[in-house]
């Protein structure tokens, strides 16, 4: 599957539809992003059962701010509505496999479990 294009309109739709979503947070004037985004690509197509989105950090501030994004590019896995990962820096053809792998292999609902015993704020 090729990458697609998320935004503010469609984000949560993205995420509520689909299992197994990374997102890619990234903007034009950004070299390492540049650099990252074949790697991305290719990771798309060897991985079709997985939904593969960019996020252009300067069409889509709003959304850039709503998950903290101080660095670019920013690498997010979302498994099952959990965001079970969230790192800046571009990584390398072999670190990004590693990552999808390890990220097939979690047990979420071990995740969701040990989510439900953290502490939660006080309001």
């Amino acid at each position: 599957m090729a990458t697609v294009e998320v935004t503010t309109a469609n984000f949560k739709e993205t995420v509520v539809d689909n299992d197994f979503v990374l997102v890619d947070f990234w903007a034009s004037w950004c070299g390492p992003c540049r650099q990252f985004a074949p790697v991305y690509d290719k990771a798309s197509e060897r991985h079709p059962d997985l939904v593969f989105a960019k996020v252009d950090t300067e069409a889509q501030q709003d959304l850039a701010a709503q998950f903290d994004i101080r660095s670019i590019p920013t690498l997010m896995v979302i498994r099952e509505q959990v965001m079970i990962y969230s790192q800046p820096g571009a990584l390398p053809e072999e670190a990004l496999e590693d990552l999808i792998r390890q990220a097939r292999e979690l047990d979420m609902d071990k995740v969701r479990a040990e989510i439900a015993q953290q502490p939660q704020p006080q309001e």
